[in-house]
């Protein structure tokens, strides 16, 4: 299939009537022509009732006819699921041709601009964000949003989040949940915006208010992905995993097969990684980002030449900057400098062309410029990041690594820090975190991250996974014996005399004899050298006495 919708967003220039169920009807016939229709039409007809009355058994209805494919997206949209990329394709081309002889839809509009939201995000081609702001604005032109058009304002918090620009999609989300409150579309655009801004309680809040109002696959997904936020790995799994087994259509099903699939990958298992991503791609081949997730497996199982090619096809396919990132890292880690090179330059092209676009990669611009860039250029991206609120766990550790990178550890150390205490289980932020204490000698901490990234996942990067297992053999092994002092050292002498343990009799009276006690079997015991220093108070004495001795 194309990479691109098969009809043109522009008004087509084709005379030929609209076709699907939202043509124009065409005008009527003549008396004799609608006479001989009629006729051949009850012919036609008789013909093919006798036909159902064969085909139909008893007491059963014949079923319905399938969906077509602009149906089918409908339906998708309906229930938040995603659509084939077919099906949406001929909602794209049936909503073109409807506003053409109907300007004033405003809701037709609004479907059309949401469409082209998903197209150019499943596409990775952001010229169909500027087209989907146009219709959204015709949209809201032909009703505004304060008279009830609130599909154009959830449709201008999609795009937004789309473009990664989180707060406006916040503000677009909010707009529409305060006027509506039970509209589940809206909280569909917040969950996406908290969580790119880094409010994961919002997030989570949200996804709560979307399961309530719309349940099914949908609503798992959302909340498998909350799970995941906050570390309960056990919990996103189960989730993911009930989430494929209700999937009804390709589309859907490859999405939670992807999900599962990203899952085991995130716990450094490649292999059960790779089963899913294939599932999912068997699901639905143009399912692209399950190849991209297939390469990443494939890599990190060491069949870097079945990696290569299918990371060829998805740079070619959806262009995403992320993934031209990840092939350019492959071919340096394999020493195809050449090659890396030349990734590196087509990088560069596609994170010029989303600036035009209004498209905001700078978590991946700054991520590229940390390691193979200018690392200030890094941390100028980052600070604008999180100056703008833009305080997820990703941003957290890419500012992190770039103020470690441009020789500011000790600054980076707190945004480290932020990023591994999210909860999220990334073996690169832990890698980062590791390396930036290690710097600043805190070699106790940095051996236990270094570790702790390597068991969850040793194959987190063609590049970074041997470089973390580097650093930790150049700390080596603990010092043996652990601490040398196990006990709390002993107070200060005091100057002041200790009051007497055992109170002073009354005048006139006799102190009380002690009890008698069973005489303790001795041990016989070594002599012990005299201590040089503060004596460590004995177990069972007060204040640091020494007991008597009878």
């Amino acid at each position: 299939m194309d990479a691109k919708p098969q009809q043109n967003p522009e008004p087509p220039s084709s005379t030929l009537p609209p076709q699907g169920a939202t043509s124009v009807p065409p005008p009527p016939a003549p008396m004799r022509t609608t006479l001989r229709r009629a006729a051949f039409g009850a012919m036609a007809g008789a013909v093919l009732v006798a036909g159902a009355v064969i085909a139909v058994p008893d007491g059963e209805v014949a079923a319905p006819p399938a969906p077509g494919p602009v149906a089918r997206a409908e339906a998708a949209a309906a229930v938040g699921s995603p659509a084939s990329l077919s099906d949406l394709t001929a909602l794209i081309g049936d909503r073109q041709k409807w506003v053409e002889t109907h300007p004033a839809d405003a809701p037709s509009w609004a479907v059309l601009g949401t469409a082209y939201v998903e197209w150019g995000r499943r596409s990775a081609d952001a010229a169909y964000y500027t087209r989907a702001e146009q219709a959204l604005q015709r949209s809201l032109a032909a009703q505004p949003g304060e008279r009830g058009n609130a599909e154009a304002w959830v449709g201008l918090g999609a795009l937004a989040n789309a473009r990664n620009d989180f707060l406006a999609a916040k503000k677009w989300g909010e707009t529409v949940r305060t006027r509506q409150p039970k509209n589940w579309t809206a909280y569909a655009v917040l969950i996406d915006a908290y969580n790119g801004l880094g409010d994961y309680g919002a997030a989570a809040k949200a996804t709560e208010k979307y399961g309530v109002l719309r349940k099914g696959v949908s609503a798992l997904a959302r909340t498998s992905e909350m799970y995941r936020n906050q570390g309960w790995r056990e919990d996103a799994l189960a989730t993911a995993q009930e989430a494929a087994d209700r999937a009804t259509t390709p589309a859907e099903k490859a999405a939670a097969l992807h999900r599962l699939g990203d899952l085991a990958a995130e716990r450094g298992e490649p292999s059960v990684a790779l089963a899913q991503y294939e599932a999912a791609l068997r699901t639905d081949r143009s399912h692209l980002v399950s190849l991209a997730g297939r390469a990443r497996s494939l890599v990190a199982l060491g069949r870097t030449d079945e990696a290569l090619a299918d990371y060829r096809t998805v740079t070619t396919k959806l262009p995403r900057p992320e993934y031209v990132l990840e092939l350019g890292e492959l071919f340096e880690s394999l020493d195809l400098d050449s090659d890396a090179r030349t990734q590196y330059e087509k990088l560069r092209d596609l994170l010029s062309r989303a600036r035009t676009a209004g498209v905001d990669e700078s978590l991946t611009e700054a991520r590229f410029e940390a390691d193979h860039g200018d690392p200030e250029a890094a941390v100028e991206l980052m600070r604008t990041e999180w100056e703008a609120q833009r305080r997820s766990s990703a941003v957290a550790d890419t500012l992190a690594w770039s103020l470690h990178r441009a020789g500011r550890s000790e600054e980076g150390m707190q945004y480290a820090d932020q990023a591994v205490g999210t909860g999220v289980r990334n073996a690169s932020y832990t890698y980062h975190l590791g390396v930036i204490e290690s710097s600043l000698g805190q070699d106790g901490p940095a051996r236990g991250h270094l570790e702790e990234a390597l068991r969850t996942n040793p194959a987190f990067s063609p590049l970074a996974a041997p470089l973390a297992q580097e650093a930790l053999d150049a700390l080596g092994d603990p010092a043996a014996g652990g601490p040398a002092q196990m006990q709390p050292p002993a107070p200060e002498p005091s100057d002041e005399p200790e009051p007497s343990q055992e109170p002073s009799p009354e005048p006139g009276t006799e102190a009380s004899p002690e009890p008698s006690r069973e005489p303790e079997k001795e041990t016989r015991r070594e002599p012990e050298p005299e201590p040089s220093g503060p004596v460590a108070p004995s177990p069972g004495t007060k204040d640091g006495a020494t007991a008597a001795t009878p």
